[in-house]
């Protein structure tokens, strides 16, 4: 019993023991795996705080990453360090501002920090007051490498301050102001200065106000340089014909909702050149004369003529003939059934390079279609809009015989679900279709035809819910307006660089998406260098 009792008792401190040896062993374990956090925290906030990954990084490096990023990403990045904030502000050559009139306290500091600066844009709110002469010549006098302006509602500038601006700044290459209150004097003042000058915008300059006294604008030092020429709403346009006539290396021209008259001032250009690439006419005073003029232009390649209901197939038929390197003709008939089947077929004889078509308020028939068919195999665009006469025969031909054609536009046409079958089967390389407005397309006809193509983007609007369309040129909203943007993307623009109070997001978003794999590059990298800086601590 007394051995029961002893052993019991040995056993039991012997457990004891175990116990007290197992919490030992586990409190120093604790102690251990403790210690150890801490050590590596402290490690790692040790290498955090001592070394900069990007210190290795050269001013020039981070500036590229800098320029490939959207405005949002360079000012949260300014913000980082005082290295960060001088080569971001060095390397930002693209600024858009709110040209308020306060802006006129901060230039001094503003261009101090962005003084590599070359394009500048300067927009105003209509219902603010906006900068005047003294912030735009002080502007000119801390940013001389100014190449591309654009002004927006900047109603307190005059023409003194155009002046000024254009003796300092004579690098100028790009002038675009809407809705400026300077007149022919400023405007004169540039073209006098800016021999550089190669493109011209200019959309309600209100200090033009009656062209009988006022001095017309001529091409100055920059007859030789200016290559476009955009006018929008001029009133007195024909203020600018001077200036139209003189450049004498004018390849792309666009009027829109100008006065004056048109047919005349072709007739003199075409006199004087033959190398106009591009012509858009929106609602202005011409005819087929002007169209005989422009069928002058040999290497004429895109034309827009957008409510002239003036013009007819005659016109057209003209310039077909002569311009037979068209790429692209975009034609708003204005339901004036002014031009039709004769129209194209000219076009379809002549121009065999014609990629992109689009009709609007122009009632082709099958004769027509079928030859642009035929004879244009490189029409990848088409938009046909506002027409009787594009039906289910007419859509199915354009889906036998149209081989190349990628994007297709139907809107307010009389096309069924039957249309939308025989383009299930033809058109092999047709990537994308946009149905709007009609009535007989039927959310069944569009599924069917995205069930039996997967990779067609099918898209169908049946104008219940109304959407504002895109404008189809320069000149504002229209009621049949189509956008048909090109095929191919263009990549490495750095365009995202701009600073702006307003906008900027479409092209950071831009930006965001096609640089994903250019940062996973430059993360791997900060990445590798942290660990050899690790590696050389432990070693």
């Amino acid at each position: 019993m007394g051995q029961s009792v002893s052993t019991s008792a040995i056993s039991s401190g012997s457990s004891r023991r175990g116990s007290n040896h197992h919490h030992c062993s586990r409190g120093k374990s604790m102690v251990q795996i403790s210690s150890m956090q801490v050590e590596e925290n402290a490690q790692f906030q040790l290498i955090n705080e001592k070394f900069d990954y990007t210190s290795d990084l050269p001013d020039e490096c981070l500036a590229c990453i800098f320029q490939s990023l959207g405005s949002g990403d360079r000012k949260q990045c300014s913000l980082v360090c005082r290295r960060w904030l001088r080569i971001e502000g060095q390397t930002r050559h693209r600024l858009s501002l709110n040209a308020n009139a306060d802006l006129l306290t901060v230039v001094p500091s503003l261009f101090s920090r962005f003084d590599a600066v070359t394009k500048l844009a300067l927009k105003c709110d209509r219902r603010s007051v906006s900068i005047d002469d003294d912030a735009l010549i002080l502007i000119s006098h801390r940013c001389r490498n100014i190449t591309r302006l654009k002004l927006r509602a900047c109603r307190e500038l005059t023409d003194f301050g155009m002046g000024v601006f254009a003796k300092n700044c004579k690098g100028l290459k790009k002038l675009s102001c809407g809705s400026c209150t300077f007149g022919a004097k400023g405007m004169n003042a540039v073209l006098d200065n800016c021999s550089a000058l190669e493109e011209l915008s200019v959309k309600r300059l209100r200090g033009i106000t009656d062209g009988s006294t006022v001095e017309p604008i001529g091409p100055g030092v920059a007859a030789s340089s200016l290559k476009t020429i955009c006018l929008k709403e001029q009133y007195n346009g024909q203020c600018f014909w001077p200036l139209i006539i003189g450049a004498k290396n004018l390849r792309t021209l666009k009027l829109f909702r100008c006065s004056g008259d048109c047919d005349k001032l072709l007739q003199v250009i075409a006199n004087r050149t033959t190398i106009m690439v591009e012509i858009h006419l929106e609602r202005l005073q011409v005819s087929d004369l002007g169209l005989v003029a422009i069928s002058h232009f040999s290497n004429l390649e895109i034309l827009h003529l957008v409510k002239t209901s003036e013009c007819t197939n005659a016109g057209l038929v003209s310039v077909a003939e002569r311009c037979k390197l068209m790429r692209k003709l975009h034609i708003d008939g204005w339901k004036a059934n002014r031009i039709g089947d004769e129209g194209l077929s000219a076009v379809a004889k002549c121009c065999p390079n014609l990629q992109e078509l689009v009709l609007i308020g122009v009632n082709p028939t099958k004769l027509s279609l079928e030859m642009l068919a035929a004879n244009c195999q490189n029409l990848e665009r088409l938009a046909l809009c506002a027409s009787d006469t594009v039906g289910d025969p007419e859509i199915s031909c354009i889906a036998a015989k149209c081989l190349a054609l990628k994007k297709l536009c139907i809107k307010s046409c009389p096309v069924s679900d039957q249309g939308m079958r025989a383009l299930a089967c033809g058109c092999p390389n047709l990537v994308k279709v946009k149905v709007k407005k009609c009535r007989a397309v039927t959310y069944e006809g569009a599924d069917g035809l995205r069930a039996s193509r997967e990779s067609l983007a099918v898209n169908l609007d049946t104008g219940e819910t109304e959407h504002q369309d895109a404008s189809a040129s320069d000149g504002g909203a229209q009621e049949n307006a189509v956008e048909l943007p090109p095929l191919v993307s263009l990549n490495g623009a750095g365009a995202a660089d701009i600073a702006s109070s307003s906008s900027g997001r479409s092209n950071s978003l831009k930006a965001r998406l096609g640089l994903l794999t250019g940062w996973n590059v430059v993360t791997c990298t900060l990445r590798r260098w942290a660990g050899s800086h690790s590696n050389s601590r432990g070693s």
